[in-house]
C-alpha cells in the first residue's frame, strides 16, 4: 500500500531541493492526498516549463489556454513526448529524486486485483497554481 511519511519527504527534501537550485527552480514539498503522494509545486525559475510544454502541443487552442493559463500538471509518462531541452532534463531529474528509494512492483499482466498498485508512492508536479501562476525568473 502506498504511504508517504513527513519523515521520508524530509529525507528526500535535500535532493529535490538539489535538482531545483541546479536549474534556478523555486517551489514548495509536501505530503499530499491523505499521506500516498509526495508533491512538489514548481512556483517560479528560470526554465521556460509553460511554453516548451505547449510547443509539443498540436491543439492550438489547448496551446494558447495553457499560455494563458500559466499553470499545469506535468504527466511524467509523457516527459519524453512534451518536454525538449533542460526543461526535460529537470522533470527527469526531479522525478529521480522524488522516487529514490521508492518501489513499483506492479505487474499489469497478472491479477490486477491484488497487484496493481503495489508503490511505495505516488508522486505529483505541478508547474505553477491556478491562483497562482508560474513565475519566469531572470
Amino acid at each position: 500500500m502506498a504511504y508517504m511519511s513527513q519523515e521520508r519527504k524530509n529525507e528526500l527534501a535535500p535532493k529535490i531541493k538539489a535538482v531545483l537550485k541546479k536549474y534556478g527552480m523555486k517551489g514548495t514539498i509536501r505530503v499530499a492526498n491523505d499521506r500516498v503522494t509526495l508533491a512538489v509545486r514548481v512556483k517560479a525559475g528560470k526554465l521556460p516549463i509553460i511554453e516548451n510544454f505547449a510547443m509539443g502541443l498540436t491543439d492550438i487552442a489547448r496551446s494558447n489556454a495553457v499560455l494563458k493559463s500559466r499553470c499545469l500538471n506535468v504527466n511524467p509518462y509523457w516527459i519524453d513526448d512534451y518536454y525538449t531541452g533542460n526543461c526535460k532534463k529537470f522533470l527527469k531529474e526531479l522525478i529521480a529524486a522524488m522516487n529514490d528509494g521508492n518501489h513499483d512492483r506492479s505487474d499489469h499482466r497478472s491479477d490486477i486485483m491484488t497487484d496493481y498498485f503495489d508503490v511505495g508512492w505516488y508522486t505529483d508536479i505541478s508547474i505553477g497554481d491556478w491562483n497562482k501562476p508560474y513565475e519566469m525568473v531572470k
